[in-house]
């Protein structure tokens, strides 16, 4: 990915006013892949302490822009079409990461496997808690 594309990605998600309420950092950017790590906050969370599978369906969704975007070279502008998320267990842990990748960059249509993981601070491991697939249109 050139320098251009990799700010113009850095720049647009320094803009979001929802990515920064969730304290979200980007920590990896490269062409057809994206990684995004949300630290847990009370609104995020259930009673028991596991994130709400909502907040893990809103950086599904995020991730996998940001990676459909990644994959043209131009900057442009993708929608969701489809989401589908499998949560495979409870959400416990402090931070959730994502790992977004383009499966298929289409002209028009890319389909992205996102995968969600919670990250322990204190056993510095990673947990495996939702898989996805997603499918993103460019509309500019």
């Amino acid at each position: 990915m050139s320098p251009e594309k990799t700010k113009l990605m850095t720049d647009s998600f320094n803009r979001s006013e929802t990515l920064k309420f969730y304290n979200a950092e980007l920590l990896e950017v490269e062409t057809d892949f994206v990684s995004i790590k949300i630290p847990k906050m009370e609104i995020m969370t259930r009673k028991a302490g596991m994130f709400n599978g909502a907040m893990i369906a809103s950086l599904v969704d995020v991730s996998s822009g940001y990676a459909a975007v990644s994959h043209y070279e131009e900057d442009c502008y993708v929608v969701t079409v489809e989401l589908k998320v499998n949560y495979l267990r409870p959400a416990m842990g402090d931070a959730l990461i994502s790992k977004s990748y383009v499966v298929k960059g289409g002209a028009k249509i890319s389909v992205i496997r996102t995968e969600i993981y919670t990250f322990d601070e204190n056993h510095s491991s990673e947990s495996h808690v939702a898989t996805s697939l997603v499918t993103m249109m460019k509309i500019k």
